[in-house]
């Protein structure tokens, strides 16, 4: 396939002596940013495939968004069932860092899968270019309370959307993947008042559905069950020629990134007559906020306005694919298109 990013670097990391990976696919916008992800990979090359697939959405998710930054991502593959150890971990956060200092501010990074705010702090020892770090260290800390708002605000929109109304009181949700964002919403919306379904891989997230009085379901059923709204919270690639015929919901809307296994999957969804919200609008309030005060220096009720604006974005975006007759995926990369070639006629559009 062509390759329509602006950098991809691949270096074998000095200290850890695995494959790092840092994907930049856009500055059109401005500084590309994404997550840092360290994770178990049956080889080196999916690490790659990962990194070009989530940096190319994150330049989507931020110019739907309205930020001034295009899309990044750093994967580190690590070996099948690997855990390291405490100082194999510092190598490898290390080897990181100094790949992102040699972009010299290309590219920014904050927690992703196998990361946390505190290995962001780790990284701030070599490179200035991270968010997400802990308060104690300077930065806005943990951003999934954040990601499941802005979740929250996009479920209010889809339901308006869809029955009419914004209210998620007596709707019926299933939640697949209780991780810390997952659980977040998990929470907001028992204590609303609606009817919840939750999963997850762990069982032992099964006291979580005790505590807040939701059905337990294994990972299939959840995905299976009769239900208005559809939650993806876990990993990607949940929706799929073989599962969409078997999906009994109104709606789609959660965080999980690339809940499409390839972007076909959402015209099968859309002649099914299920709405799906794309998962890079849905699921940027994290980023959002955590770039709005650590990298734009916003007030703290600058970058929450930023995240509950995820709500009216998404009501245009599929007041748009309806009046158009698309799905909501098309008009929102239409939308991101849109505002890349406003800002720089030149840059990169996919």
């Amino acid at each position: 396939m062509p390759l329509r990013h602006e950098q991809v670097h691949i270096r074998r990391g000095p200290r850890s002596a695995l494959p790092v990976i840092v994907a930049v696919h856009s500055t059109a916008l401005g500084q590309a940013i994404g997550g840092c992800r360290i994770t178990s990979y049956p080889h080196w090359g999916d690490a790659l495939d990962d990194a070009l697939r989530l940096s190319a959405a994150m330049t989507d998710k931020c110019a739907v968004a309205g930020l001034p930054n295009g899309g990044g991502k750093t994967v580190v593959a690590l070996p099948p069932g690997a855990t390291p150890d405490p100082a194999a971990r510092r190598a490898i956060l290390h080897d990181v860092a100094d790949a992102i200092a040699a972009l010299d501010g290309a590219y920014a990074t904050g927690p992703d899968v196998g990361t946390s705010p505190d290995d962001m702090a780790v990284l701030a020892e070599r490179t200035p270019y991270v968010f997400c770090r802990p308060p104690h260290a300077g930065g806005s800390g943990d951003s999934s309370t954040h990601t499941a708002t802005g979740v929250v605000a996009a479920l209010q929109a889809v339901c308006d959307t869809v029955f009419g109304s914004s209210q998620l009181a007596g709707r019926r949700f299933s939640v697949l993947g209780l991780g810390r964002v997952g659980t977040h919403v998990a929470r907001h919306l028992a204590a609303v008042g609606a009817d919840l379904v939750v999963t997850d891989i762990d069982s032992g997230k099964r006291r979580l559905a005790v505590e807040l009085g939701a059905a337990w379901r294994d990972p299939d059923s959840a995905l299976q069950e009769e239900v208005d709204i559809l939650v993806p919270a876990a990993l990607g690639g949940t929706f799929t020629p073989g599962t969409v015929p078997r999906l009994r919901c109104a709606a789609i809307a959660g965080p999980a990134n690339n809940q499409l296994d390839e972007p076909h999957t959402a015209d099968l969804l859309h002649q099914r007559g299920i709405l799906w919200a794309p998962d890079f609008v849905v699921g940027a309030g994290g980023v959002l906020h955590a770039t709005a005060v650590e990298l734009h220096h916003e007030t703290g009720e600058q970058a929450t306005a930023r995240v509950l604006g995820i709500g009216d974005t998404l009501a245009g975006i599929l007041r748009d694919a309806a009046q158009a007759d698309v799905t909501p995926a098309a008009a929102a990369l239409a939308l991101a298109r849109h505002r890349i070639r406003r800002t720089t006629p030149a840059g990169p559009t996919a």
